[in-house]
């Protein structure tokens, strides 16, 4: 009767001794624009979940304005736009990252078919990337391989249309997409149309997800949707449109996003709005924008109500910088980072999980415009 005992604590003796040999490691990625030359645009850093404090790894030479990064769900690999806001094609990079030193290491680059990529999004299968093209108004579809690399793009959708904010809204410009949280539809914010352009995710018999038109979601005119985010429950959407300043809030089902209200971003009524990213807590309780002046830069806080999906303001932090761009939620959604571009400054607050409140830490990341935020846990042994 004693041997299933000792063979039972020697097993948890085992498990123990291996759980406290493994160290969990908080990585922040950082892009930014590099004025159009080449430049270590992307840097990799340490950062201490419990008190903010942040140590540099790592810094990505000779990268052109590498402006939006998307960290794949295993951390194995980083995805970048490269050339961002010029003239010509964009590109969008692959790298694999050594979660022991931070170091990335480039893979291939890959035409992004149009000017101005500006956002990545992961398919749930982590297969597959999709690029969205702003100046040339488009989505790209790439492969992943098996190794992190990309394929050239094998889809491309292209996009003409306007609305009514003249210089602003003279043609279709494509800012993001997201997936469904079944990976089954994708969504892309048309900031020069004020349409999110619905469509349903198909595989062909290649086995390459491909993307058929589905539905569009008209907004008010001027209001210029930029960023979306679904809520963790998979019952509900939130977009945030930079021209009007307004968070928008949806019911969704089965490719299908139904107004529910519109709620404003801005802590004041403004003559000019500049609103920007939007995320959601981990828990589902608290949704979070970003406000980017010329009179305001604050990060504005919302409650959720989990059965209506409506939004009640909380309140607003200012941002400490200017030109709040993106920020982002640590892995245990205890901080949020934000990256002041045109202050050059990444803040770091202190998040109150029962409340939804932030604090500013007295840590701070002084780096050249930056302009986007990834986090990833890595687990060490």
């Amino acid at each position: 009767m004693k041997a299933p005992n000792f063979l039972f604590g020697l097993a948890c003796l085992v498990l123990l001794l291996s759980c406290k040999g493994t160290k969990e490691r908080h990585v922040l990625f950082v892009g930014s624009f590099t004025q159009g030359q080449p430049a270590s645009g992307i840097r990799v850093y340490e950062f201490d979940d419990t008190t903010g404090a942040v140590e540099l790894l790592y810094e990505q030479p000779q990268t052109t304005n590498p402006s939006f990064l998307k960290i794949s769900d295993d951390g194995r690999y980083l995805y970048s736009v490269m050339e961002s806001q010029l003239p010509t094609h964009g590109k969008v990079a692959a790298f694999s990252v050594d979660s022991l030193t931070g170091k990335l290491q480039l893979l291939n680059m890959q035409d992004s078919g149009g000017r101005n990529p500006a956002h990545l999004a992961l398919h749930p299968s982590g297969m597959y990337l999709v690029n969205s093209n702003y100046t040339d108004a488009g989505i790209s579809i790439f492969n992943i391989n098996s190794g992190g690399s990309l394929d050239p793009h094998y889809q491309l959708l292209e996009f003409k249309d306007s609305s009514v904010i003249k210089g602003r809204q003279d043609a279709a410009h494509l800012h993001s997409t997201n997936f469904s949280p079944d990976g089954q539809f994708l969504f892309g914010q048309d900031l020069g149309a004020d349409k999110i352009r619905a469509f349903e995710v198909i595989d062909t018999e290649t086995g390459s997800l491909r993307l058929q038109a589905s539905k569009e979601i008209s907004l008010k005119p001027g209001s210029g949707p930029r960023h979306f985010t679904f809520h963790p429950n998979g019952k509900f959407g939130y977009g945030i449109s930079e021209l009007s300043g307004k968070v928008t809030a949806y019911h969704y089902s089965d490719g299908d996003l139904v107004f529910l209200e519109d709620y404003a971003s801005y802590a004041t009524k403004q003559d000019l709005y500049r609103a920007a990213d939007i995320h959601i807590s981990p828990d589902g309780r608290y949704l979070y924008t970003s406000n980017r002046g010329p009179k305001e830069d604050s990060i504005a806080i919302f409650s959720i109500d989990s059965d209506s999906g409506k939004l009640s303001l909380v309140g607003h932090e200012p941002t400490y910088g200017k030109h709040p761009r993106n920020f982002c939620l640590s892995p245990s959604s205890k901080h949020l980072i934000v990256a002041n571009q045109f202050s050059n400054t990444i803040m770091i607050f202190e998040r109150n999980e029962t409340t939804g409140i932030l604090t500013k830490l007295p840590q701070e990341i002084k780096m050249d415009n930056p302009s986007t935020l990834q986090m990833h846990t890595y687990q060490l042994r």
